[in-house]
Parts: structure tokens; C-alpha cells; sequence
């Protein structure tokens, strides 16, 4: 009987102090950020190499030597297959080079 009985007090005392515990505050809410990034197609990532590329050897100071000295490598290249880099690259020059033309 006594077991019943501070059963019985414990859970009256647990929902009293339970049902007076409210609060003016609203609950905090929850954000969550998710970041996705755009997936490129193929020749997507290929035109942005080139653009890299080209924006690269613009940016070339007047005394690069481009028998000694080298470009660094554009990360929008990283995905490009070995196989294709020598391409994108000249791809990449002649950009460049036509930007220079047109700005004559």
C-alpha cells in the first residue's frame, strides 16, 4: 500500500509540475541549410576550362616567357580528362587571343 501510495504522489507531483511549465516564449525553431552545387554537363564543364584558360593567359604580366615560365591551372579544369587538356587549352588561347583582337 505505501508503494501505491509514492507511486501515486511521485506522478501527481511529475503532471502538476509537467502542466504548470509553460512558457510565454514560442520554441525555437529549427533552420536547416542544405547547399547544393549546380551540376555541370560535360560540355558545360569543358567551356568553363576554356574560359578558365583564357582568362589565365590574359592575365599573364608582359615579361611571361612561355618557354620558361607556366601558367598556374585553373581549378574549373580539374574535371577535364587528361586525354582533352592540351585541347582546351589551345581552345583556351584562341580565346584569349580573339578577346584581345576585339577589344582593338
Amino acid at each position: 500500500m505505501r508503494r501505491t501510495t509514492l507511486t501515486a504522489l511521485g506522478a501527481g507531483l511529475l503532471l502538476a509540475l509537467t502542466g504548470c511549465g509553460t512558457s510565454d516564449q514560442p520554441a525555437p525553431t529549427v533552420t536547416v541549410t542544405v547547399t547544393v552545387t549546380p551540376t555541370l554537363s560535360a560540355a558545360e564543364q569543358r567551356q568553363a576550362c576554356v574560359e578558365a584558360w583564357a582568362d589565365t593567359i590574359a592575365a599573364r604580366p608582359d615579361d611571361f616567357d612561355p618557354e620558361a615560365d607556366t601558367d598556374p591551372d585553373p581549378d574549373a579544369c580539374n574535371a577535364i580528362p587528361e586525354a582533352d587538356y592540351l585541347d582546351v587549352y589551345m581552345d583556351g588561347l584562341m580565346l584569349s587571343n580573339k578577346r584581345g583582337l576585339d577589344a582593338r
